[in-house]
C-alpha cells in the first residue's frame, strides 16, 4: 500500500451517495457487463421482484462493469476505504473482482492506492447466458440512480442498456446466515 491511504473508484452504484470526489479511470469504458441469477437465493445477498405485482421473475439482472479500452475513460467517485470497508465491499460486490488501478486514475491524492471492481468471469458469464436466453434485464431504478449520481459528479456517460430490457424491479435483501 502507498502512503496516501486507500480508495475505491465507484463508477456505478458505489458512486451513489459517495462524497463528491470525482476521479477518472483511464483505459476503461463503462459497459453493461455482469449479471446475477435472480432465480437463486444466496444468503446475505439479494434478489429482485417486479414492482407491479411482487412476483419474482426468472431473469438475469445486469449491472455496470468496466472493460479495457485504451482510448476510453470512465468517470466515478473516489471513496476512502480502510481494510474493513474493503472486506465489506468484496462481499457486496460478489459479481466483481477487486483490482488495483492506481496508475490509471486521475484525481487521486499522491501516494494513494486506488482499487475498483471489475466484472468477474462468473459475473460476465451469467450476463452472456442471460443475453443468449433473452432474459437479461436492467432495473429501471438502478439506471436512474447511477445516472443521477454520476451527473452530480460531472459525468454523463452511462450507456443505454439496450439490447437488455428495462424492468421495474424492487430489491429484496436476504438475511445473512446465522
Amino acid at each position: 500500500m502507498h502512503d496516501g491511504g486507500q480508495f475505491v473508484l465507484g463508477y456505478g452504484s458505489l458512486a451513489a451517495g459517495a462524497p463528491l470526489r470525482p476521479a477518472v479511470l483511464h483505459g476503461h469504458r463503462r459497459v453493461w457487463g455482469v449479471a446475477m441469477d435472480n432465480a437463486l437465493d444466496i444468503p446475505g445477498y439479494k434478489y429482485y421482484r417486479r414492482s407491479e405485482d411482487g412476483s419474482r421473475p426468472a431473469v438475469f439482472v445486469a449491472f455496470l462493469d468496466v472493460a479495457a479500452d485504451a482510448a476510453a475513460t470512465t468517470g466515478g467517485a473516489l471513496i476512502a476505504a480502510d481494510d474493513a470497508l474493503l472486506r465489506a465491499l468484496d462481499a457486496r460486490e460478489r459479481n466483481y473482482d477487486r483490482v488495483e488501478v492506481t496508475a490509471l486514475v486521475q484525481g487521486a491524492a499522491p501516494g494513494a492506492t486506488v482499487w475498483t471492481y471489475r466484472g468477474s468471469a462468473a459475473g460476465r458469464a451469467r450476463l452472456e447466458l442471460g443475453v443468449r436466453r433473452g432474459n437479461a434485464v436492467v432495473a429501471v431504478d438502478y439506471v436512474a440512480g447511477v445516472r443521477a449520481a454520476l451527473q452530480v459528479l460531472g459525468f454523463d456517460d452511462v450507456a443505454d442498456p439496450s439490447p437488455l430490457a428495462l424492468m421495474r424491479l424492487e430489491r429484496v435483501d436476504l438475511p445473512a446466515p446465522a
